[in-house]
């Protein structure tokens, strides 16, 4: 039998499910865990988050279906998403609409179904949270108020979800792909989210004869940091030819209602190299880990007074100025890489692992560590070595 159903633009409905990208993804504990507590609380057998697709209901996640996919046609979640509202059948087999359905003369004997809409960003319904069971039962309206709500909580998981996923691509392609190529230097990055996305920024670009460099640590993780350390990059791209002062300064107003809605600051370090000459200007707005490891095996630290970005103190900063001679290597990161070196002599650990390992390996070795079980914040490691004789084997 086939179940006279309403119309309904079903065309939107599978852009906005193709748009999304989660149909066939793995399961997903933050969705999980609201159905197993819809399963707790109404104390059915069956909960399924269902996804429809053109010919097929596909399960995000589900208990006791035994399956991830089903035909769509005769499926009461379709009724449910072309009807757009809550529907909720008591007893299938006595409901004449329904007794003859598939789903309830066949497996699995459907008697009872609620369900509720799920929509995409646009509005489009795009599947149902449902509960299901064998027997009858009924829904009172604090009961079916709840079902909405857990339904809510689902579609701004899997909405959440998509916007995190968008963010984690633009992220990704915003960061440089490759080193500026300047003669005399090796220059590399490297940068591993504590979660998903990375509150920590680094930039490069080809200024003159030289490069100019920056690495930001937004306070926080997450995406609103992450956001706002490519609003970052983006003003300070777009003041190229600005002096550093100046540019921080500009990119510091034009944060400013973006940092104050989150709560937060940003410590940034912000440079021009001269390949000719070695001579490194920066402005360092509060991050002050900044170092060069000098030919001599000596470290120099960067060390500032200058505030973060944020505090309504554009003119608490000033640029400074000094040099990489031949065989000195420097180094800026940001806090995250301090919580996975050896307390006892964080340097000396840095110094250790270049001797061991060279710039690139080092930043290896830095990703590694990030990647372990004591990596609780961002971590990013930029590296600008001057080629020329060192004082040590390893160093390149």
């Amino acid at each position: 039998m086939s179940v006279t159903i309403p119309e309904f633009d079903d065309a939107a409905r599978q852009r906005a499910i193709e748009e999304l990208g989660i149909l066939d993804t793995p399961r997903d504990e933050r969705i999980d865990r609201v159905t197993r507590l819809a399963q707790e609380v109404f104390g059915v057998p069956m909960v399924s988050v269902t996804l429809l697709d053109r010919d097929r209901q596909w399960r995000k996640s589900e208990i006791g279906l035994g399956g991830r996919e089903a035909p769509r046609e005769d499926a009461f979640c379709d009724f449910t998403v072309r009807e757009g509202r809550t529907v909720v059948i008591p007893d299938a087999s006595a409901d004449e609409l329904w007794a003859a359905n598939p789903f309830v003369e066949g497996d699995p004997h459907l008697r009872f179904y609620a369900g509720h809409p799920l929509q995409a960003a646009g509005g489009e319904r795009i599947g149902t949270l449902c509960l299901l069971d064998t027997k009858p039962r009924s829904l009172d309206e604090r009961e079916e108020d709840l079902l909405r709500d857990l339904a809510a909580w689902v579609q701004s998981e899997i909405l959440r979800q998509n916007e995190l996923d968008d963010a984690v691509a633009v992220q990704s392609t915003l960061r440089p792909r490759t080193a500026p190529e300047l003669p005399g230097y090796e220059i590399a990055a490297v940068t591993v989210a504590a979660g998903q996305m990375s509150g920590d920024l680094y930039d490069w670009y080809p200024v003159g004869d030289g490069v100019r460099f920056t690495l930001a640590d937004v306070m926080g993780k997450g995406l609103g940091a992450a956001l706002l350390a490519v609003g970052l990059r983006a003003s300070l791209r777009t003041l190229p030819d600005r002096e550093l002062l100046d540019a921080i300064r500009e990119a510091d107003r034009l944060l400013e209602a973006d940092v104050a809605d989150l709560g937060t600051f940003v410590t940034a370090f912000h440079a021009q190299l001269e390949a000719g000459t070695g001579i490194l200007r920066f402005v360092d707005a509060g991050h002050s880990l900044g170092y060069i490891l000098r030919a001599d095996d000596t470290w120099e630290h960067l060390f500032s007074t200058g505030m973060p970005l944020g505090m309504g103190l554009a003119d608490a900063r000033a640029e400074a100025e000094t040099r990489l001679a031949p065989g000195d290597i420097f180094m800026v990161c940001s806090d995250g890489l301090l919580d996975v070196l050896d307390p006892s002599d964080p340097l000396g650990h840095v110094r250790r692992v270049l001797r061991e390992h060279g710039i690139v390996g080092a930043l290896d070795e830095a990703a590694r560590l990030a990647r372990g079980a004591t990596a609780t914040d961002d971590v990013t490691v930029m590296v600008v070595a001057r080629d020329g004789d060192v004082a040590w084997e390893g160093a390149r």
